[in-house]
């Protein structure tokens, strides 16, 4: 079997995906299954859908082209704001893309009329956390601007918090986009489909019985594949923390010094290493490393330490464990880890649709 590897239980995430629309569903939430963590899967997207989300949400026009091709046929959204180069991919295989200016809306307006379409916008705010969204003062006018542009639906808009500078979803700025939501549609007449609240750092709020005001869709990625909200990392009662683990194969196992000799200067990362003496340690490497993970999304087994990575070395105290050449060792990982290994061509991904039921991912 693929080694190393990510195992992918495709019923947890179903679960996962069926435990969150039915609780947020109580407050008039719907979910958006995000993908751009699994590259577009068609399988894992397929199980999202067959667990009662809204549709699917992807920030790269590549993954959404791959689901296309697959045959997925649901509502996609493009929650990247598109970039002019991919205009015309977008307007082809997107249904709906959220977008922060009008000279990219004008293009998509110029694309989809050319290939006689129409294409849906929902307009991203900030609120604060400084990634992509218009100023609250200008949403009016953008708005305005944006229904006089033919082959191009409004459908609402949308916020991100906690993904750059961490500010998190609460009452406050979750009002003031129901408010904005309120004057739009106090303006140009009952427009506002879509007020889309957030990520998976909006759980907590959605789930703790506030007033959730205009807040009908939430996109959820990191809630629904690692059952954690996302400000604090906190598991989310009833859902499965363990729809994906990393193994790794254990490549050599030794008994070595805890110092290290000689003159110590920075490693291949430019890091100088402390180190303290405890003896003699088993210690085991596993062959994968900083280019496949982040080292700091990981958890070992209980009684196995981690004490560093290179590029492609993962070495670990092993305790009192018998650890041998050839052994899988399986970790805990996290949304951050997940990206970077899903990303890695040297990491392959098996799907587990049951729990006896395991079936390779070429």
């Amino acid at each position: 079997m693929t080694l190393p590897r990510l195992a992918i239980n495709l019923g947890k995430i179903e679960h996962n995906t069926r435990t969150l629309v039915t609780r947020l569903a109580r407050s008039g939430i719907s979910v958006m299954g995000v993908t751009k963590a699994v590259l577009g899967d068609p399988e894992i997207a397929s199980a999202l859908l067959g667990s009662g989300i809204s549709g699917l949400g992807d920030s790269h026009i590549e993954n959404i082209e791959r689901m296309r091709r697959a045959g997925i046929q649901s509502e996609i959204t493009l929650i990247r704001t598109p970039m002019l180069s991919q205009i015309d991919r977008v307007v082809r295989h997107a249904d709906v893309s959220f977008n922060t200016e009008l000279d990219v809306i004008a293009a998509l307006s110029s694309a989809a009329k050319k290939a006689n379409r129409m294409h849906g916008i929902v307009l991203m705010v900030e609120l604060g956390d400084l990634r992509e969204g218009i100023m609250p003062d200008d949403i009016l006018k953008t708005v305005e601007a944006t229904l006089g542009l033919p082959n191009i639906i409004f459908q609402g808009i949308g916020a991100n918090l906690a993904c750059l500078s961490g500010i998190s979803p609460g009452d406050a700025n979750m009002g003031a986009l129901s408010e904005l939501a309120d004057s739009i549609d106090a303006k140009f007449g009952p427009i506002t489909d879509i007020v889309s609240g957030g990520n998976s750092a909006n759980i907590e709020w959605a789930l703790s019985g506030a007033d959730t005001g205009r807040i009908n869709n939430l996109r959820l990625g990191e809630a629904i594949l690692f059952g954690r909200e996302a400000l604090y990392r906190q598991p989310i009662d009833g859902l499965h923390q363990d729809a994906i683990t990393l193994v790794a194969e254990v490549i050599e196992a030794k008994t070595k010094p805890s110092l290290p000799w000689g003159v110590i200067a920075q490693n291949a990362f430019g890091e100088i290493k402390q180190s303290s003496d405890s003896g003699p340690t088993s210690r085991a490497i596993a062959a994968i490393g900083r280019q496949d993970i982040d080292p700091a999304g990981i958890s070992p087994p209980p009684g196995f330490k981690i004490i560093g990575t290179s590029s492609d070395h993962l070495v670990l105290d092993v305790g009192s464990d018998n650890v041998c050449v050839g052994d899988e060792i399986t970790f805990q990982i996290d949304y951050s880890a997940f990206l970077r290994a899903m990303t890695s061509p040297f990491v392959g991904q098996v799907m587990e649709s049951q729990a006896n039921d395991v079936y390779s991912k070429q």
